[in-house]
């Protein structure tokens, strides 16, 4: 009889009951390895935490007063800016700080503190699962213990290895050191806002008191504030004050809840009345401004906290050229008369296609005024506007540069009409150039070189103002702007960077960039490191702006910025503004690798009085050297004076040929071709310069119609020295200088614009 099994199954009986004869055992599942496996990993990563825990070094507590400033570069990284830093230090001992204080403390951060080793299991595991998800491993609720080694003991990265080292690190410490101890290191390291850092230079800073004189209420509102200074502190206002009043009322709350304080008590705790004035320190002299910015930029946008900022050792490089901002602060100084010590500038000037600010003048002493001529205030854009307009026209597909207009003045346009108006001229739609000059029929660059209000109404009835208005808002424009026929003749409040951006817009062939201050940050510890990355984005077409470009050229060849053109000797485009009855004056202009705005005004700049009456102490009519100040005086001086500074050493480069979009473009009728003073410009053909009006004063009188001012064009060519003349009479204006304009203006004066 056979042996041989009868079936597979019988035979896989056999072989399993039969041991192998290879020597090798049965085979082990899947399951068991696996389990196996995970012991392995389990005891090797004990023996990696045990390692762990014996290398790490817990530092020093005192290394904290050691705190490193923060100090700021110039572009080049080596030259100092300034430093700030705000380290006020004052250690006590715990049994200075009154039970109640330290008990309002524990309530809000960690009420087991005497009871855990120095950890939080639930929140290490939120902070792990965030850190997988993506995120960084900042969630969590830490421990007292935790947060003390965190903030002081180690670098502000947010990884899982700096939090691992925390997590170390505090169990060390709470089993080297005594509750008491970690909690006394943790009141007087802790950072409160207001540069306080520790619980007694805190209880000065907030109530002007020793820490141990300190109520429940008022360590309630301390204990609120180390989460966040810039959130909780009243002085910065209504906000923070309603949030510090929460987060107060929360802690006491939790101190009944846990038996430190009887409902007659908390009843008895109200929030504080009153607080220490308290205003942070401020850097000295012009480049106080730009540390602001730095300041500024540095929480906004590179997302540093008040409290990682405030610990020091940040080595920050900025944008701003050394040799550049010394440019501007002796253009500045050497131009503004020693006599009229009341005549405001602000100056910025901008890298085309990056956005990087190389220079800014907001001012002489931030320590003394810290309102920025440069990124506070606003004025009236005068003529610089109407670039504008021009772009908005050329993206309508109605216009071509080449097109020819008729320059006469006065002319009347439906659109332009004010039935409010309280002078005939106002209602029935009249504009009118600078000095009523006529010119004949010119085109679009020579009505730019001459600033001709009359051509210029007419374009942007054709782009209509909204577009005009968008145009400006895509070169770079951030202030709020009217949307009205006389918007063209810069009736709009703009502030100095804001030009200089949308100026270096067009220097960048039509690539609009955000403007930066901060190009790197990095931590003397290694770790934080920030590199800028320029933000930009394509406004316009480049030839568009090839067209635009070509027409502001004319301006500084043989235009109203002629003063720059004799004197830069490269190529160079811009434009003039000055507001009627000189309440603001411009010159803003660029070259391909560089991009500056210069604004005017005196005193506060206000037009009107709080009684309605015109402030004419602020207008710019009586300045030693110059009579009235207009675009094409002081600030083409103080231009030309910095960019030639600025441009020295520089690739002389020439901008695009013009385009000529638009060839077949046949603008369509817009206006009453009449013009009633029969001045069509007898000056050859319009192309003629005007007369400087500070040796020819304007000849019109006629009143205005609203107290808005209206910007007045620039002569083409000014007197190296110009003499004072008679002011013109022209409209009081409306205050236009510290904040935009929030409604549009009623009506216009079209007759002294440019």
């Amino acid at each position: 009889m056979s042996n041989a099994p009868r079936s597979r199954a019988e035979a896989r009986r056999l072989n399993e009951a039969t041991p192998a004869r290879s020597g090798k055992g049965p085979r082990r599942s899947w399951p068991r390895r696996i389990l196996y496996t995970l012991i392995a990993l389990f005891l090797l990563g004990l023996a990696g935490v045990g390692v762990a825990y014996t290398m790490v070094k817990v530092p020093k507590p005192n290394d904290l007063a050691v705190a490193q400033t923060n100090i700021i570069y110039f572009a080049d990284g080596k030259t100092e800016m300034g430093r700030f830093s705000e380290q006020n230090r004052e250690p006590v001992e715990l049994k200075q700080v009154p039970k109640h204080v330290q008990q309002a403390m524990l309530a809000a951060e960690d009420h087991n503190f005497y009871e855990n080793n120095g950890i939080s299991p639930t929140g290490i595991a939120r902070a792990v699962w965030v850190a997988v998800k993506g995120g960084e491993a900042t969630q969590g609720g830490s421990t007292i213990t935790q947060q003390y080694v965190k903030n002081y003991f180690l670098s502000q990265d947010r990884t899982l290895s700096r939090k691992a080292r925390e997590i170390l690190i505090s169990v060390k410490i709470d089993g080297q050191q005594s509750k008491d101890e970690i909690l006394e290191n943790y009141f007087n390291t802790i950072y409160y806002g207001r540069g306080a850092y520790g619980i007694q230079t805190a209880s000065k800073a907030y109530f002007g008191k020793d820490v141990s004189k300190l109520t429940a209420a008022e360590g309630a509102f301390l204990a609120s504030a180390i989460r966040g200074p810039s959130f909780y502190d009243p002085r910065l206002g209504a906000e923070q004050t309603k949030n510090a009043q929460t987060r107060s009322g929360y802690i006491l709350d939790a101190m009944v809840q846990q038996g430190w304080l009887t409902p007659q008590q908390r009843a008895e705790a109200t929030f504080p009345k009153k607080f220490q004035k308290y205003s942070p320190p401020t850097a000295g002299g012009a480049n106080g401004y730009v540390i602001q910015n730095v300041k500024e930029e540095l929480a906004k946008k590179v997302k540093l906290t008040e409290a990682e900022t405030s610990r020091g050792g940040l080595r920050i490089v900025t944008t701003i050229d050394a040799k550049k901002q010394k440019a501007a602060q002796d253009a500045v100084k050497e131009r503004i008369p020693a006599k009229a010590p009341d005549l405001k500038v602000g100056l910025t000037s901008i890298k085309p296609g990056d956005g990087a600010v190389e220079a800014l003048y907001g001012g002489a002493d931030y320590a003394k005024n810290q309102f920025s001529t440069a990124t506070d205030a606003t004025m009236q854009a005068g003529s610089t506007f109407k670039v504008f307009a021009l772009i908005a026209a050329l993206q309508s597909g109605d216009v071509s540069i080449r097109n020819t207009f008729a320059g006469a003045s006065p002319q009347y346009f439906d659109e332009f009409e004010n039935p409010g108006g309280k002078t005939e001229f106002n209602r029935r739609g009249g504009v009118r150039n600078f000095d009523n000059n006529g010119f004949g029929r010119i085109t679009v660059a020579t009505a730019t070189a001459s600033s001709v209000n009359t051509v210029y109404a007419r374009l942007n009835i054709i782009a209509g103002p909204k577009n005009t208005a968008a145009a400006a808002k895509q070169a770079g424009i951030t202030t709020k702007l009217d949307v009205n026929y006389a918007n063209v003749l810069g009736t709009d409040n703009v502030r100095v960077i804001d030009m200089a951006n949308a100026y270096a817009t067009l220097a960048a062939k039509g690539i609009k960039a955000t403007p930066y201050y901060v190009k790197s940050v990095k931590a003397t510890d290694d770790s934080f490191d920030y590199k800028a990355k320029p933000q930009t984005s394509r406004a316009f077409p480049a030839d568009l702006v090839s067209d635009v470009v070509y027409c502001m050229e004319q301006v500084i060849e043989r235009g109203s910025g002629d003063y720059a053109g004799e004197r830069l000797n490269r190529p160079a485009a811009g434009k003039t503004g000055t507001s009627s009855d000189n309440y603001s004056a411009w010159f803003d202009g660029f070259t391909p690798q560089l991009a500056t705005a210069v604004g005017m005004y005196k005193g506060d700049g206000t037009a009107v009085k709080p009684d309605g009456t015109p402030n004419t102490t602020n207008q710019m009519d009586d300045v030693p050297g110059y009579g009235f100040i207009t675009g094409s005086t002081i600030p083409v001086r103080i231009w030309t004076d910095y960019m030639r500074t600025a441009t020295d050493g520089m690739e002389r480069q020439r901008f695009p040929e013009p385009a000529y979009i638009n060839r077949d473009a046949a603008p369509k009728q817009t206006q009453r071709p009449e013009n009633t003073s029969g001045n069509t410009g007898g000056n050859t053909g319009g192309t003629t310069q005007r007369p400087d009006p500070t040796t020819q004063a304007p000849s019109s009188t006629t009143p205005p119609s609203t107290p808005t001012p209206t910007p007045t064009p620039e002569p083409p060519k000014p007197q190296p020295t110009p003499t004072k003349t008679p002011k013109p009479t022209k409209s009081p204006g409306r205050p236009t200088i510290p904040l935009p304009t929030t409604t549009p203006p009623p009506a216009v004066n079209n007759e002294q614009t440019g």
